[in-house]
């Protein structure tokens, strides 16, 4: 803190003033050779002060208590220094991780479809191609691939055929129907005993019925 030279450089004068006055004061008076013993001892006598140096020391006691004032108002002034609070980070929290769940795979409910056999196949070919260009009816196809005379393929080839063939066995029967009519010329009843015979076409009795119904 800086205190103000004008007040220090008083302070000192006064200071030196004051040593001096006290210094040249003039001599006391020479004691008395005989002094009574059975006086008292005396104080020694106090120099006298002048009026103007008396008042340069007021001004210095006052000079200083001023500039105690000011030291202690600029103390009060300044503002005291926060003390370090250093930031308190966070705990690092590691986020648990997630427990592995596999996911449970569906247990295989259906059985595998077992292999098709190539006669099976070749059969199955064989009834799609006598279905769509000779309209035969089921009976008549499971006859034409199991005959010694036909396709002479295994009962359970055929089978597998004429089971799983895309045929609509109504429309087939119509279109057999309607080749009788217009190839023969039969009448309705002579077709439909034709479809149903078991030497002819084989159809059932409700499949003749609506060929013989929507003849045209």
């Amino acid at each position: 803190m800086k205190i103000n030279r004008k007040i220090a450089a008083t302070v000192a004068s006064v200071v030196i003033i004051g040593g001096a006055a006290a210094a040249g004061g003039e001599d006391a008076p020479a004691p008395d050779p005989t002094p009574d013993v059975t006086a008292e001892a005396t104080a020694p006598a106090t120099p006298e002060v002048s009026e103007e140096t008396q008042a340069l020391i007021d001004e210095s006691k006052a000079l200083k208590e001023q500039v105690k004032e000011d030291i202690a108002a600029e103390e009060a002034t300044e503002p005291a220094e926060p003390a370090e609070t250093g930031a308190v980070e966070p705990a690092e929290t590691e986020a648990a991780e997630p427990a592995e769940t596999g996911a449970v795979e569906p247990a295989e409910t259906e059985a595998a479809e077992p292999e098709v056999p190539t006669e099976y196949k070749s059969a199955l070919r064989k009834a799609q191609s006598y279905s769509d260009h000779m309209h035969m009816s089921k009976a008549g196809l499971y006859d034409q691939l199991t005959s010694e005379y036909g396709e002479q393929f295994t009962p359970e080839a055929a089978q597998y055929a004429v089971d799983n063939v895309d045929a609509d066995w109504n429309a087939n029967a119509l279109a057999k129907a309607e080749s009788y009519v217009e190839t023969m010329a039969m009448s309705p009843a002579e077709v439909y005993d034709q479809l149903t015979s078991e030497y002819g076409e084989q159809f059932t009795p409700a499949e003749a019925e609506y060929a013989v119904a929507n003849l045209r």
